[in-house]
């Protein structure tokens, strides 16, 4: 139960739910993040950690940078289903249409100056 509990508060809020949808187009740092859903830094990696809890997201370190992706849901069942039901829902979404548009001017290098 507590695992389904974990998955289903990470979706329960919609900008952790259209980084799941960017993160399922394009693997990203915090400051592509930051740049497409348009919050603080913090907020962000706050969200990225819940996701990270509910087995929903991971990373890798690349260079300097931590570059989130979505999980095959390994850590949960729950987690799984969700992500792939999350592939085909939403996407008429009028915030992440414009994110997703926004999508190819993201640029790590000046996304991420100090």
């Amino acid at each position: 139960m507590k695992q389904f509990i974990r998955v289903m508060k990470a979706l329960s809020d919609p900008s952790r739910v259209r980084i799941i949808k960017i993160l399922g187009i394009k693997q990203l740092c915090v400051c592509e993040l930051q740049d497409l859903v348009g919050l603080a830094q913090s907020t962000v990696s706050k969200h990225l950690k819940v996701l990270e809890e509910a087995g929903l997201v991971d990373y890798h370190k690349e260079g300097s940078w931590f570059i989130y992706y979505l999980t095959e849901g390994e850590e949960s069942d729950y987690a799984g289903v969700m992500l792939r039901n999350l592939k085909g829902w939403l996407n008429d979404e009028p915030q992440l249409q414009e994110m997703i548009a926004r999508l190819p001017q993201v640029d790590r290098e000046r996304s991420c100056v100090a």
